[in-house]
């Protein structure tokens, strides 16, 4: 007689090819898919959107208060669905804390197989549910279509004080470049995909990319910036880029200065590297020089998708001490990572 055995839970990441913010469009593609919107009229109210391109949208409604709208969604890159969530709802709610906002509510966008559990969805909802009231927002409703490849995010609505938005074009040569999280989590998720990722490595990643940004935008607007972005899918040359090409000048990134997560380098040597890491290096190369003795590991690094990453901020130097020791008391960890030059056009180097 056959024995009967229950079926194995699907496991998410087995349902798609790649997940986070790697599954993003390459910036080189997106910028030539959106150049023909620039010729439309916008309101004078519409003070962040396309042109020049921003981390959310923004716009006017009194002298002392304007609104952020913005969303971000991706497939799995844990199989977690709690986690995934959670993941999910941070790197979402990241674009309002980017531009120096306050979260309001949110709202999920999802895309799951029907196959899928009622508990495994209820879990990915209670997740990112989580994390929206950790930012300081309630989740307030959504929308969900059936897919064979499960997608979840937030669209997120914050506000924020015009006069104290964090901006892509806020850089000026002199400026130092701060960053508040660590780099590798593409190299650690893609080589997880492989099992060549160390559990210890993985689960530090996770830890990072379910860390909101909150505590960082907070002191970072509070002591003045106002010129930053996160370091997500274009990876940081691919953000450094954007906001040096926002602000007219060049940002050189010390090389040897990156902090990096536990793994990811030895995932580099291997020749570990995500698709999305490619679209990177298309993007950023025509714009980018690199010191003759960086390792291409490094290399690798900066091109590397990041997922929930942390706030990059230009911050001016008598401005700098202050801020280092705000974030530390608020439990933030940050790196020197560079510099700004000024520039006539927006460039990048790697040194």
């Amino acid at each position: 007689m056959a024995t009967l055995t229950s079926p194995q839970p699907l496991r998410l990441t087995e349902l798609t090819t790649c997940g986070g913010c790697a599954a993003k469009l390459g910036a080189d593609l997106l910028a030539d898919a959106l150049s023909g919107l620039g010729a439309e009229p916008t309101p004078d109210a519409l003070i962040a959107g396309l042109h020049p391109p921003d981390d959310a949208a923004v716009y006017l409604v009194a002298p002392d208060l304007a609104i952020i709208g913005t969303l971000d969604f991706f497939p799995p890159l844990v199989d977690d669905p709690r986690t995934y969530g959670e993941i999910a709802a941070a790197n979402a709610l990241s674009d309002v804390f980017a531009m120096g906002g306050r979260v309001l509510f949110a709202l999920s966008i999802a895309a799951f197989p029907e196959e899928l559990s009622r508990d495994t969805l209820a879990a990915v909802f209670e997740g990112s549910s989580s994390k929206v009231r950790e930012a300081g927002g309630v989740l307030a409703g959504g929308h969900t279509i059936r897919d064979p490849e499960p997608k979840y995010g937030l669209a997120v609505v914050g506000a924020g004080h015009p006069d104290r938005l964090l901006r892509k074009g806020g850089a000026r040569a002199g400026d130092t470049l701060l960053l508040t999280k660590r780099l590798g989590t593409g190299l650690l998720v893609s080589g997880d995909r492989q099992g060549r990722t160390g559990a210890a490595d993985l689960d530090a990643a996770i830890d990072q990319m379910r860390t909101l940004n909150r505590a960082a935008s907070e002191v970072i607007v509070a002591g003045g910036v106002r010129a930053a972005t996160d370091v997500t899918g274009f990876g940081l040359l691919g953000h450094g880029l954007e906001m040096a090409r926002a602000s007219g000048t060049r940002f050189i990134f010390d090389a040897a200065a990156l902090p990096i997560l536990d793994g990811a380098l030895d995932l580099a040597r291997a020749g570990i590297e995500t698709g999305g890491a490619a679209h990177n290096r298309r993007f950023v190369t025509p714009a980018l020089e690199v010191g003759a003795d960086v390792p291409a590991e490094l290399i690798a690094l900066a091109h590397d998708p990041q997922t929930s990453g942390g706030l990059l901020a230009a911050v001016a130097p008598e401005r700098l001490a202050a801020i280092r020791n705000a974030l530390d008391g608020v439990g933030v960890r940050s790196w020197i990572v560079g510099r700004v030059e000024p520039a006539g056009q927006g460039a990048v180097a790697l040194v």
